[in-house]
């Protein structure tokens, strides 16, 4: 295909494209007023359905919903056995929620580094950072590219948990074609506002074990046996309902969140169409254009889920820097941003010591931008994004 030709001025948007705005129907809003008017809007029927549904999608033996995603990274350490002494290993490039869930648990996050393709870790970048204080690796599954979990376990040792970081892998695929969430691990997905599928926040585990599902259950609503629910549909259950073992936690999900997540849960397909198409344009455009950009890998094939479109830039070799281009696609209207700041050189984790090096997650991190993409963003959209790229940066043939 011949490449597009932009005028050297592309027109201002009249309204402003922003990253990972939601798509919400009527249909959502019909569902929302059904829960409205039943007088049940907490924990009830609605996320019991929605858990249901998830776990076909996801083929899990058990979904358990929570109130954000970090809740669901955290409830998982737990479940794992990790606790005061123990050490997590985690990317760097990747949002706070991942490390601070190892806080939470009282454990130390250690950094590792990801891959500059894939933008994720692998089982050579992990090792080496595994002692015998190591608990649990959480793995990410950057933009929605899914990793080999399964190389990951073969080789760790048997002791060390895998706790995987979804939260941008909702419809995505493993290297071998099961659906992320399958892998029998703590899968841990986000529904917050611009997320793939989107309930305003909130979050859930996929998960294989009985008794661990079972266990998230309780810990979700103040570690009691049941959950206001069944003490409602079962009234002599009041009788048992009080008798606490553990201090659980505040982190239920509710029927109005869930009326929304099984609304956008059948309109996944339809998602994922928009956002391939999206991510098609940018590939091929970016392709093009007179200078070196390096994408993630898969980034337009049909296993990754796509929350994210990122590139990378050689900012050196270009007119302006990588603020300035943000702050100019931003006066376009055209919603430009980045993921992330690398982890390991914030002070929260290191203090005062001065952070070991993790030359890949630096480097993706001085270089890397994510162009708008999400259920409201069309291909059109996505050539006018290119269009100003093109005339800012000097890509215009």
């Amino acid at each position: 295909m011949p490449a597009r030709r932009p005028s050297s001025q592309p027109a201002v948007r009249p309204d402003y494209l922003a990253f990972g705005r939601p798509d919400f129907s009527n249909e959502e809003i019909v569902a929302v007023t059904r829960v409205l008017r039943s007088g049940w809007v907490g924990m009830g029927p609605e996320v019991i359905a929605f858990e249901k549904e998830l776990a076909t999608f996801t083929s899990a033996p058990h979904v358990v919903t929570v109130n954000s995603c970090t809740s669901a990274l955290h409830l998982s350490l737990l479940i794992s056995g990790v606790g005061p002494g123990d050490e997590v290993v985690v990317p760097s490039l990747t949002w706070c929620s991942t490390a601070n869930a190892a806080l939470y648990a009282g454990a130390r996050p250690i950094f590792c580094d990801v891959d500059r393709d894939t933008l994720c870790l692998t089982p050579e970048l992990v090792l080496p950072r595994v002692t015998r204080k190591t608990k649990a690796v959480v793995v990410v599954h950057f933009g929605g590219l899914a990793v080999d979990v399964a190389a990951l376990r073969k080789a760790l040792p048997a002791r060390v948990r895998i706790i995987e970081d979804a939260a941008h892998a909702l419809g995505g695929h493993y290297p071998k074609g099961a659906p992320v969430g399958a892998s029998g691990n703590p899968v841990c997905f986000s529904f917050y506002a611009n997320k793939n599928l989107s309930t305003a926040e909130g979050g859930a585990v996929a998960l294989a074990d009985d008794e661990a599902a079972d266990r998230l259950r309780s810990l979700r609503q103040h570690a009691l046996p049941l959950d206001a629910w069944k003490r409602f549909s079962h009234p002599k259950s009041i009788l048992i309902s009080n008798q606490l073992t553990e201090l659980g936690f505040k982190m239920n999900f509710t029927d109005l969140q869930a009326a929304i997540g099984r609304v956008q849960l059948r309109r996944q397909s339809k998602f994922a169409q928009g956002r391939q198409k999206v991510a098609a344009v940018y590939a091929r455009r970016l392709k093009q254009l007179p200078f070196p950009v390096r994408l993630q890998a898969d980034c337009t094939a049909p296993h990754h889920a796509r929350h994210l479109f990122t590139a990378q830039f050689p900012w050196a070799q270009l007119p302006l820097d990588r603020e300035q281009f943000i702050l100019a696609m931003r006066a376009r209207n055209l919603g430009v941003t980045i993921h992330y700041a690398p982890l390991h050189t914030m002070p929260l984790y290191n203090g005062k010591r001065r952070p070991a090096p993790l030359s890949g997650a630096e480097e993706i991190a001085r270089a890397i931008i994510t162009l708008p993409i999400g259920p409201r963003v069309t291909a059109a959209d996505a050539d006018n994004v290119m269009d100003n790229l093109a005339a800012l940066l000097g890509g215009l043939k």
